[in-house]
């Protein structure tokens, strides 16, 4: 199993807010979630871009990262991910060489087909091209951040005519570039083609079929890197995953009782018609998804346990997203991520190993420790006595 030294630790906003609330208080709370992050030290948050279904309410990752940018100093902020059919390819490699310097080197630059069918719809764009207009795109942003010579080059839904950035990206060659992968073969695919980083988002499973073939989906990564003379990094890989923790397992799941419930059932399978995973009442909904391992909805311990069978799962991961649901009060969800910046992160980051170690060597030798000291102090006694004396 190949893991980091230091795992990475983020949040994958897309975000999801309950449809009927308001939409601006929602939007302030992901970048109050953002700075709590920065202060415990949490590594990076990817943002998503979303316009349609009332439910992923961020329609421009970039806009929302320049603003995040300015309230923050230390989390690294990505695009979770920028759907490339979308929009032009220079406007996508200029948009994010600016924010790449606007951060000084901050920015990660994450992309995707599109996830919501809703939005290719309205933009009239074939649900059957998007996957290959992903790939079309990211190999001319790529030439892009790292070509000098003006580009021309057309296509049938866009068109380069001596294309050239202004700005070189900030950080070299270019900021670090991630490939979402959600239920196909085809993000891995593409990653390796390009010696991307991976970042795998877990939708919800029927129990009945088991864990996904984590392995199989990065092979098949490994496979396509290799046909195109590149080489995948599992270090750079990420897994994306609901998470809500408390103080004791039965707390964590009523935190989220009825806002996981109404989650699964109104967004996943009723708006974005989604195969119904549990057919069960609403109260119990987050029982069986935590059950499954579809979601982590526990303690630090329990979270730390649902990590490492991830790890040994997939043969290796070096970063763990919280997939980040709005689904319990706002103090509940500030505590879970502090709850994993305290007793989870470090267990993955080695920070706590010296303390262990030292807490050990003292534990161990606490007799004779303590009789030295008992002597030392008796000696200091006697010597006081005999100069009243």
């Amino acid at each position: 199993m190949d893991t980091p030294k230091r795992m990475k630790f983020g949040s994958f906003l897309g975000p999801f807010h309950r449809v009927g609330e308001n939409p601006t208080l929602a939007i302030d709370r992901d970048l109050e979630l953002i700075d709590w992050m920065d202060s415990l030290g949490f590594d990076e948050v990817w943002v998503g871009e979303h316009h349609s279904a009332g439910w992923e309410i961020i329609a421009s990752p970039e806009v929302f990262i320049a603003a995040a940018a300015q309230r923050t100093r230390y989390i690294k902020l990505g695009t979770g991910v920028i759907s490339l059919p979308y929009h032009h390819p220079l406007m996508v490699a200029d948009r994010m060489v600016q924010l790449d310097h606007m951060t000084h080197g901050r920015v990660l630059f994450g992309v995707g087909p599109g996830a919501l069918p809703g939005d290719a719809y309205m933009m009239g764009i074939s649900h059957e091209t998007q996957r290959d207009r992903m790939d079309e795109s990211l190999g001319i942003i790529m030439r892009l951040f790292t070509e000098t010579e003006p580009i021309t080059y057309k296509s049938d839904w866009f068109e380069l005519n001596e294309g050239l950035l202004q700005l070189r990206p900030f950080q070299q060659p270019y900021m670090p570039i991630a490939v979402a992968s959600v239920q196909t073969p085809a993000g891995v695919t593409l990653a390796g083609k390009y010696g991307a980083a991976v970042l795998t988002i877990t939708v919800p499973r029927d129990p009945s079929e088991g864990p996904s073939d984590l392995k199989g989906l990065w092979a098949i990564g490994e496979e396509s890197a290799a046909e195109h003379g590149q080489q995948m990094n599992r270090h750079d890989w990420r897994l994306v995953l609901p998470v809500h923790l408390a103080e004791t397992r039965k707390e964590a799941l009523d935190d989220v009782r009825m806002g996981s419930a109404q989650y699964l059932r109104e967004y996943s399978e009723g708006t974005n018609g989604r195969k119904a995973v549990f057919d069960g009442p609403m109260d119990k909904v987050v029982d069986n998804m935590a059950e499954a391992g579809s979601w982590i909805v526990g303690t630090p311990d329990d979270c730390i346990e649902a990590i490492s069978r991830l790890q040994e799962q997939s043969g290796g991961f070096g970063g763990f997203l919280v997939q980040t649901v709005d689904w319990a009060p706002r103090e509940k969800m500030l505590r879970s991520y502090e709850l994993m910046a305290r007793y989870v992160m470090p267990q993955f980051q080695g920070t706590v190993a010296s303390t262990i170690a030292s807490n050990q060597w003292a534990a161990e030798r606490k007799d004779t420790l303590v009789a030295g000291r008992t002597r030392a102090l008796d000696r200091a006694k006697q010597v006081y006595a005999d100069r009243q004396g």
